[in-house]
């Protein structure tokens, strides 16, 4: 990193914001435009600078472009951690530019709700179909299969299905579990899971409403965590991840079944799925940044969709406070 290109890459009002935003979060490209009322070329122009002198990096899903910051303040001492750390400084000091920041962010949580309200609705109108729907991403009897052979290697406990839908996966799993939490945003999905489970032993299982972003269960409640198709309506599946990971007791594990990383454009408008997918190293990232330990990915390859399990693991040393405090 140069310091020439950096101080002219921080010397724009816009930039110095989308570096602000960038520091809680990876955006697209159309969110940002959106947040700060200018065009997409305009905006893109402002990435390129800050690509350029090393503050961002961009990353291409299907035809959108997702921008994270690739400077850190905790980082070793650095001119980018030194960045990170004036423009923590400028937020916290200058109450102009904290108004601009705020209301920024602001606007960002507005987008999203739209978007989650939209998606919700697309649940509750599919809710009945769900199982006919999930299998655009390929037949379920391999995938099942792969789970249970990728879950088998110790005992799961304590289940929470995060995501249940209509209470497929609490189903197949719950002969193996000492109890099934099954968990689901939507009350429509909740009905029709309830319907489904209603034959399991009443302490065998519970069904909760509630957001992945925001789970309604104390530390270390569960032994295993399991994500079936669902990571991929997150806006922000790291701190959904980092949630689950809060959730987790010490050597639980947590897996994520979902699709391989794709340009299917048409599931964002069509399946509400915020993101096309993920790749391994984006999914061994997100899981190393929750604090957990990956294994090896199981792949199912599929015509044209490729179904992905990926595993991972809470270290048993790990004390839940330091954890907890990492992820924030």
């Amino acid at each position: 990193m140069r310091i020439d290109p950096l101080l002219r890459a921080l010397s724009e009002p816009t930039r110095l914001r989308i570096m602000r935003l960038l520091a809680h979060m990876e955006l697209a490209v159309g969110e940002l435009a959106q947040v700060l009322g200018q065009s997409q070329p305009r905006v893109s122009r402002h990435i390129r600078i800050l690509c350029d002198a090393g503050l961002a990096e961009r990353r291409k899903e299907g035809s959108w472009v997702f921008l994270r910051s690739a400077v850190n303040e905790n980082d070793p001492p650095s001119l980018g951690s030194a960045s990170a750390q004036l423009l923590e400084l400028a937020e916290r000091d200058d109450a102009q530019f904290a108004a601009r920041c705020a209301e920024d962010r602001r606007q960002l949580a507005a987008i999203r709700a739209g978007r989650e309200a939209s998606a919700e609705a697309y649940f509750a109108r599919h809710a009945v179909e769900w199982d006919t729907l999930r299998r655009l991403h390929g037949a379920d009897a391999p995938v099942e299969a792969a789970l249970l052979g990728a879950l088998e290697t110790q005992p799961l406990g304590a289940l929470l299905d995060v995501g249940t839908g209509t209470g497929r996966m609490a189903e197949l799993l719950a002969a193996r579990a000492g109890r099934v939490t099954a968990l689901d945003k939507s009350p429509e999905m909740l009905r029709i899971a309830r319907a489904r489970l209603q034959a399991l032993p009443a302490d065998k299982v519970d069904l909760v409403q509630g957001d992945f972003g925001a789970l309604p269960f104390a530390a270390d409640a569960f032994d295993t965590v399991l994500f079936h198709q669902v990571l991929h309506y997150s806006q922000d599946p790291g701190a959904v991840l980092g949630e689950a990971a809060r959730v987790l007791r010490p050597g639980g594990r947590i897996a994520v079944v979902d699709l391989a990383a794709h340009e299917r454009e048409e599931l964002r408008e069509r399946h509400a799925h915020a993101r096309l997918g993920f790749s391994d190293e984006q999914m061994l990232a997100l899981l190393a940044g929750a604090g957990l330990e990956p294994a090896p990915p199981v792949a199912l390859h599929g015509d044209p969709l490729t179904v992905k399990i990926w595993t991972a693991r809470r270290d048993s040393t790990t004390d839940t406070a330091n954890r907890e405090t990492s992820l924030t």
